[in-house]
């Protein structure tokens, strides 16, 4: 059961949000942070928001890599950002195809979902932040707000107009937004 009191949280994309987007990411060596990222999320994580990563990697599936490199390129990434291994409340990592359905494979609000009654998260207090329209869909889906950043996937102008007509705002990037939105009154 979820109450208006509940939990905060951000549900974050990877390639593309945290880290650059490299077609098929597999070796740790390529893994390049986005600049701000790790301290910004901090700073979240001390104003007491549940973190969750959120990250499709459907090359698992499709052959071109296994899960030891995905967790290869997240240790990577974590001590790039000097994280703990326990940085994110939960990660989702989704294996599926774009074919395969029923999976946590965003827009799929399925992990969204499980982490809302499992942390008590408030929805309306959630959001999901990505570079690509399925992450805005998949928050949106969650009954939580959304938001695209720009540090990914190129944002076209009929990328804008829809995210205007749902009402998603765009960043720069996770740094922007976490001060316009999160962090308002530091």
């Amino acid at each position: 059961m979820i109450n208006e009191n509940g939990q905060k949280a951000l549900f974050i994309d990877r390639d593309g949000t945290l880290i650059r987007d490299a077609h098929y990411l597999k070796d740790p060596d390529k893994v390049e942070a986005i600049l701000g990222a790790g301290k910004v999320l901090q700073k979240v994580k001390e104003a007491g928001y549940h973190l969750f990563m959120h990250t499709n990697q459907s090359g698992i599936t499709r052959g071109y890599y296994d899960w030891s490199d995905v967790h290869a390129c997240n240790k990577k990434m974590y001590r790039d950002f000097d994280w703990p291994d326990n940085f994110f409340s939960e990660v989702c990592i989704a294996p599926e195809s774009p074919t395969e359905t029923g999976g946590y494979r965003k827009p799929s609000p399925r992990f969204e979902q499980e982490m809302t009654e499992k942390y008590e998260l408030d929805p309306s207090q959630c959001w999901v932040i990505g570079d690509k329209w399925i992450d805005a869909q998949t928050g949106l889906d969650a009954g939580m707000s959304a938001c695209l950043v720009r540090t990914g996937k190129p944002i076209d102008e009929p990328l804008c107009q829809l995210a205007e007509q749902k009402k998603v705002p765009i960043f720069q990037d996770i740094n922007e937004f976490v001060q316009q939105k999160i962090l308002v009154d530091e």
